[in-house]
């Protein structure tokens, strides 16, 4: 990984290398957005192989063949058609251009072309996520997420991979008028589609409501609760997800069917985040007469800004609304999730808090039960 992030920074860089130089064709294909099967097919095809391969036999990609491969992309992504443009790539020169400035350039930050998402500092992985989804390329988006998800597991893979990746994509729609909307309807669906195929732990318990899901009556944004969902259920934690823009007798019906737990309510904007909405689903009650009880409601999402109503919860980020919604039925999601490898740059960034945080609801006592 920091070979590629440091040794690319180059795009000219020399493609004769000793034989312990160089990244393997997953990591490439990963960073490109392609899949492993193209890149050998382009090196059958078209000779646009690595310079280097380990004992003769296992391919080496250096900064060199990687600037190689990038451009052939970014050709066939404007569609050029594949053959073409790799006789245009083998044909560039491969002269260097003048030194640039003697100033640090972020590791991860690349220059990008027409067309490529504003991305900013973010793993190699989301650029090659992006790219693929710019090209609308469905079977390398799928195959990419699911690896994702299975190699950093998927809180870790949502926080910085997938939701990176449609920030961008939602970037450049907002700049780009509407040229971009069919690629972020193919890439939402399949995030959606990588987070509903996570495998669910067994359950938990089973004494107790489960966690409520829902979109506030307007909001369209599903992605957030559908992570949250599946990040629950691979914990064994039952749940009940609604979708969007669930109107407010049905979300009392199913609140008064089921008596969640707890009933998480996303709004990605103020326009559709109704507090008295919220007060009034934690006043409903459920149960036998003298053992009724409420649930706990958890804010989620951009919209709900300011400090919550009193007696309701506000959570900040899928970590947070796991580690608050886990409490309540006495789980430790600290124990089986993974940590964030880049917390403590996360940390550094965010700077100092202001104010601790607020500590999250009692678990689940025996008279609930």
């Amino acid at each position: 990984m920091h070979e590629v992030e440091s040794g690319c920074e180059d795009p000219y860089a020399s493609r004769e290398a000793p034989d312990d130089v160089g990244v393997s064709t997953g990591a490439v294909a990963r960073r490109l957005g392609v899949s492993p099967t193209t890149l050998r097919s382009w090196d059958r095809r078209y000779g646009l192989g690595p310079a280097a391969r380990q004992d003769g036999r296992h391919r080496r990609w250096t900064p060199g063949d990687v600037a190689m491969l990038e451009e052939m992309c970014r050709l066939t992504a404007a569609g050029v058609p594949p053959a073409e443009a790799a006789r245009a790539v083998l044909l560039r020169p491969l002269t260097p251009p003048p030194p640039p400035p003697q100033t640090p350039a972020p590791v991860l930050r690349r220059p990008g072309h027409e067309g490529a998402l504003p991305l900013g500092d973010v793993r190699l992985e989301c650029r090659g996520l992006s790219r693929a989804a710019v090209r609308l390329d469905a079977p390398v988006m799928e195959e990419l997420l699911t690896s994702f998800v299975e190699e950093y597991g998927l809180v870790h893979a949502w926080e910085n991979v997938m939701m990176p990746a449609l920030r961008a994509v939602g970037r450049k729609w907002a700049s780009a008028g509407d040229k971009y909307v069919e690629v972020e309807h193919l890439l939402s669906w399949h995030i959606s589609s990588a987070l509903r195929r996570v495998p669910a732990a067994p359950p938990l318990r089973t004494d107790a409501g489960p966690v409520m899901l829902a979109c506030v009556p307007g909001e369209q944004h599903t992605l957030p609760i559908e992570a949250l969902t599946a990040a629950l259920a691979e914990l064994g934690l039952p749940t009940r997800m609604f979708g969007a823009a669930v109107p407010v007798t049905a979300l009392d019906e199913a609140a008064r069917r089921i008596g969640p737990r707890a009933v998480v309510l996303w709004s990605q904007s103020r326009s559709t985040a109704s507090r008295p909405l919220a007060q009034h689903i934690a006043a409903g009650s459920w149960g036998v007469k003298g053992a009724r009880h409420s649930p706990v409601v958890v804010l989620a999402g951009p919209g709900w800004a300011g400090a919550p109503p009193p007696g309701l919860s506000r959570v900040h980020a899928l970590r947070e609304a796991i580690v608050t919604l886990a409490a309540l039925y006495g789980a430790e999601p600290a124990a089986l999730m993974p940590p964030d490898p880049d917390a403590e740059e996360k940390e550094e960034r965010r700077g100092p808090r202001t104010a601790p945080a607020a500590p999250a609801p009692p678990a689940l006592s025996a008279q609930d039960t």
